[in-house]
């Protein structure tokens, strides 16, 4: 027999199955976990921290980028004074706490802004030497730390100086709430930076004090523990299909504090690009936000579901197996010795004819033949009357019986059982991790936009009025490769002729640019929205240079790993940006949505707010929407990011019972429907058509060959038949050698060949 033909490997592959379906039936929905913890929680701090990562990486690549070009834009020009470099600077970006310049070979302070620039750490001899003017984090005596970037002010004739920028390592626009710490941590682990956990003399009780003791202890663990994971590979920090952050996360859980879970998140700082480093990425930092959660002691699941369910698919699955055995396994094989004795010339006994279908229909066919061979008068010829009431169930409708009684038992897993509804428990704090993050996005956007208006600022204040347009082209070149924010940047006069343009074709020249608003959103109305930057070149009576923003580079920022879908809209309420598909300027797809963004456009005290919202009606979803707030141009065009997810994504564990039983059903009519149409396919359908050709040869067809097509039960039975056949035409006529009605050697040989 073939090791994958015939009846008894589907039958064995079946019951292997439903007994390993119903050992991991009894193991995931089974044993009592404690769940007063989801694991969405953990998760959505690993996300706030991966947020963060990705804040900072941006802040500090673009604080060393925009130095370094500043400074290249002050080389190509005219040499000025120290002063007036620090104060363009200054004018241009509100980014450095501090900045100086110096002269290189005699270490002389030319100019200085800000706070103090610890120069005195600075070693002028490694400047020149590979990687010398790399950012390095210097720690101040207060114990404050400090990264110190670096770019050359070169002139013809005149000493090189040193143009150096002061920074902290804090989290620019990160939304943290309440019961909220983050910090930055080095590679041994040790805080660089914090954030969320006050001082103890602002506190004012001892329990407080006692509070924020633990919480900075709680902290340095866990900053340890970040540190300790920071080595490793991505890919083995992640749970498999996580895939999102290219870099290194993941979540810890802490200790207790008066019945609060603390948790904590971590991620290090990781390149935009796999396989890119930035300068950034170099300083081998990590992120680790925390909170305290609340627990529910209440919150467990039962074992009686999982043991109850497994026990049912054992018993519903034996009653299956044994209708197989019984009424399709055992007559195709008695049918199989049946046939193999009529051929050894036993033909004393009656066949014992099996009492359903096809197997009924080729047992009387064998018994009539048999008649045949021992030369009994054909009395029976003729057709046989088709057999009635059970007998008339053939392999076919066997094999729906067992596939109804599986269906039976994962039907009811797939559509009924364990169903989450509306009233499923939602923590709070994924409702709070969602405005939050929100928040922290819009802040992203609304600053890559000021960002982008301040680059075209400074690089206006250095065009002046005696700069030609092939230089000017040179300077925009190299500007739109260094930001690839912009799809097209060009210098318009006060008539709306395009001077000089590198990128795309322009889209936005108009007549009297340096009156346009800094940043404007325009084509409304069309396929495409256009976001455009303008800056007045001093000096050129009115003309501009104008710089159009990739939709796409907006659209990059927006997708982020557990945020759901999330949309950018105008003033209107219109959408302008997207991390999934959308359509330029319609609306929000539902009006609590809409009612969501005006809620949060509303102005509480000095500023508007971000919200979170939990709906329950037409299913749970999570919702938060934030508006652009805080300084920059980018604020008044007042739009807002909106985000919503449903809950049955997140792992909850009401979903995660739900989940995994819709699991188990699916397993179970999987194992049903590859086995059952195994059967059907290598059994039921050659048996189908093994009955007629059996009957055929019963009611006299004798030039009929039957081939065997597979080496299985049924090839065997077709075999005997064959032989059988070749049998009673020896009896019609004389054979050239062997005996009265049995073949001769070579032709059964052939046969069975």
């Amino acid at each position: 027999m073939s090791l994958l033909g015939g009846i008894r490997p589907p039958i064995a592959v079946l019951s292997a199955l439903l007994l390993s379906l119903a050992a991991v039936t009894a193991l995931v929905l089974g044993p009592a976990g404690d769940t007063r913890l989801p694991g969405a929680v953990r998760t959505s701090q690993q996300h706030f921290a991966e947020d963060g990562a990705i804040a900072l990486r941006a802040s500090i690549d673009e604080s060393v980028t925009d130095l370094e070009r500043s400074a290249g834009l002050f080389s190509a020009g005219a040499p000025v004074s120290g002063d007036a470099v620090l104060d363009k600077l200054g004018n241009t970006y509100q980014k450095w706490m501090g900045t100086a310049v110096i002269e290189i070979r005699s270490g002389k302070l030319v100019a200085a802004r800000g706070e103090t620039v610890p120069l005195t750490s600075l070693d002028r001899s490694e400047l020149g030497a590979e990687g010398g003017l790399a950012p390095r984090m210097v720690r101040l005596e207060n114990g404050e730390v400090r990264l110190l970037s670096f770019a050359l002010l070169s002139w013809p004739g005149r000493p090189q100086l040193l143009l150096v920028a002061s920074n902290s390592l804090k989290f620019p626009g990160i939304s943290l709430g309440q019961f909220r710490a983050i910090a930055v941590v080095d590679r041994a682990g040790t805080i660089l930076s914090s954030d969320g956990i006050p001082e103890p003399e602002q506190v004012l009780t001892d329990l407080q004090r006692k509070e924020v003791a633990a919480s900075n202890k709680q902290l340095r663990a866990f900053a340890k523990k970040a540190a300790g994971q920071a080595g490793r590979k991505p890919l083995t920090t992640k749970e498999p299909g996580s895939g999102g952050y290219l870099g290194i996360s993941g979540s810890l859980l802490g200790g207790t504090w008066l019945s609060d879970r603390s948790v904590a998140g971590y991620a290090t700082l990781s390149s935009p690009q796999p396989g890119e480093a930035t300068t950034a990425t170099a300083l081998g930092l990590t992120v680790v936000a925390m909170v305290k959660v609340a627990e529910d002691p209440t919150h467990t699941t039962s074992p009686v579901f999982g043991l109850v369910a497994a026990g049912a698919l054992l018993l519903i699955g034996g009653i299956a197996v044994a209708v197989l055995l019984g009424t399709v396994q055992r007559p195709l094989i008695r049918l199989f010795l049946e046939s193999r004795r009529l051929t050894r010339g036993d033909l004393a006994r009656p066949v014992t004819v099996p009492g359903y279908g096809e197997a009924h229909r080729i047992g009387t066919a064998l018994e009539r033949l048999r008649r045949r061979l021992l030369g009994e008068p054909g009395r029976d010829d003729g057709p046989v009357p088709a057999p009635r009431g059970a007998r008339r169930i053939g392999t076919r409708g066997l094999l729906a019986v067992s596939a109804l009684l599986l269906l039976a038992w994962s039907a009811p897993l797939l559509l009924i059982l364990n169903r989450a509804d509306a009233t499923v428990v939602v923590p709070q704090q994924l409702v709070n991790d969602q405005r939050e993050r929100t928040d922290t996005l819009t802040d992203r956007v609304r600053r890559a936009l000021n960002e982008g208006e301040a680059d075209l600022q400074s690089v206006a204040s250095l065009i002046g009025d005696r700069t030609t347009p092939a230089d000017m082209t040179e300077v925009l070149d190299r500007t739109l490769n260094q930001h690839l924010r912009y799809q097209s940047l060009y210098v318009v006069d006060a008539a709306g002729r395009v001077v000089t343009r590198v990128g795309g074709a322009p889209h936005a020249a108009r007549t009297k640019p340096a009156t346009a608003d800094p940043i404007e959103l325009l084509g409304r109305g069309g396929t495409k929205p256009l976001i455009v930057g303008t800056a007045e070149i001093p000096g050129r009576d009115g003309s501009a240079l104008v710089g159009e923003f990739r939709i796409d580079f907006l659209n990059s920022m927006l997708k982020r790993p557990g945020l759901g879908v999330v949309r950018v809209v105008d003033d209107h309420g219109k959408v302008v940006a997207g991390n999934t598909g959308y359509l330029a300027f319609q609306s929000l797809p539902s009006d609590r949505l809409k009612d969501l963004v005006l809620a949060a456009g509303q102005r509480v005290g000095k500023s508007a707010h971000p919200a979170g919202v939990l709906y329950r009606e037409n299913g749970v979803q999570i919702a938060g929407a934030a508006p652009f707030v805080g300084g920059g141009p980018a604020k008044e065009l007042g739009w807002t990011v909106v985000s919503w997810q449903p809950a049955n994504r997140l792992a909850i564990p009401e979903y995660d019972v739900q989940h995994r039983t819709v699991l188990a059903g699916l397993l179970g009519a999987a194992a049903a429907a590859t086995c059952l149409g195994w059967m059907h396919i290598v059994v039921a359908r050659p048996l189908r058509a093994l009955a007629e050709q059996a009957e055929a040869l019963a009611d006299g067809d004798r030039k009929t060959v039957l081939f065997p097509r597979n080496h299985d039960e049924v090839g065997a039975v077709t075999r005997s038949l064959e032989l059988i056949r070749q049998q009673l035409q020896a009896q019609r006529g004389p054979q050239p050698t062997g005996r009265r009605g049995v073949p001769d050697t070579a032709s059964q040989q052939q046969v069975r060949n």
